[in-house]
């Protein structure tokens, strides 16, 4: 009966379950509203149809698979994205906070204030393979993963020390390559590299965590937003339009080994957030993980 249907549909939610439920007729008109999903054949009712959120014009339940495996791959890639994207707003606010700290402080103890380490055009280039293509491509791959709560608790643990780890590092290669008010245009250029260099290492590392589990293909992407930079910093062309001068040793050198650093402090804390918080982590994919194994999806 119409009610029975419905007391089901509620047993089931009270447990915890996210609930579909299917039908064609006026007596699951109740139970569809009441589900968390409404599956209405397309031969139903015209009220069945009409409450329900999806309708199989083909009357096949051989849909449905696909239907899930959609929703996991738009909702896992909006969550990889989104890491990408707050990591970038949590490192600009951090480093944007420390040279105001600096400015404060020169007003107090009477020195010049530091100056912002990036062009708007070095900022450009950090995220253009770090997080723009990146993300155009990341947001349109097949994703496999089941859809959980804790969406946003999840972005947080990642982004937050990774924008931390970014920011003070960042800023820590810039004042160390920093030759004070005096310095001529070149030396600025060099600062400003280091800093970049520090940054770009470590935002790189990040979208290689954030692209976990490895396929062949995101292994592809992270080498190619590797050789895009090192193809920006090796032509002279590039090297001179997006002012960018690795040729100070001492600098350069410094800001690869924080980078380094930076990189040990993601990985630290990728894995150390999956201990605190029981999540399984993999590096590598295997055949449960790659979409088109319809059999998971029925499984559900």
């Amino acid at each position: 009966r119409p009610d029975q249907k419905r007391e089901m549909v509620a047993a089931l939610q009270s447990r915890g379950h996210t609930v579909a439920m299917t039908g064609d007729g006026v007596n699951d008109v109740l139970a569809l509203k009441d589900a968390d999903i409404g599956v209405s054949m397309g031969s139903g009712s015209p009220a069945t149809r009409a409450v329900a959120q999806i309708v199989l014009l083909d009357n096949k339940f051989a849909t449905l698979p696909y239907v899930v495996a959609e929703g996991r791959r738009v909702i896992g890639n909006i969550e990889r994205v989104s890491n990408l994207f707050l990591t970038k707003t949590v490192y600009s606010v951090v480093l944007a906070f420390l040279i105001g700290i600096t400015g404060v402080l020169s007003q107090v103890f009477d020195f010049e204030p530091l100056p912002y380490p990036f062009l708007p055009r070095h900022v450009t280039i950090a995220a253009w393979f770090t997080i723009g293509i990146p993300a155009f491509i990341l947001s349109l791959a097949p994703n496999n993963e089941r859809a959980r709560t804790g969406f946003v608790s999840r972005v947080m643990r990642l982004a937050l020390p990774s924008g931390l780890i970014i920011g003070i590092t960042t800023f820590i290669s810039y004042v160390l390559a920093y030759q004070g008010p005096d310095q001529t245009e070149t030396q600025k250029i060099q600062a400003g590299t280091s800093a970049l260099i520090t940054l770009i290492m470590i935002a790189v590392w990040v979208l290689a965590v954030v692209a976990r589990p490895y396929v062949w293909w995101k292994l592809v992407l992270i080498g190619g937003s590797v050789a895009g930079y090192l193809i920006l910093f090796a032509l002279p062309f590039t090297r001179e339009f997006f002012k960018l001068d690795p040729s100070n040793v001492a600098a350069t050198t410094l800001a690869i080994t924080l980078g380094a650093i930076g990189v040990v402090l993601v990985e630290l804390s990728w894995w150390i957030s999956a201990r605190l918080h029981g999540e399984k982590r993999k590096i590598f994919a295997t055949s449960d993980d790659l979409p088109g194994e319809h059999h998971h999806a029925h499984s559900e």
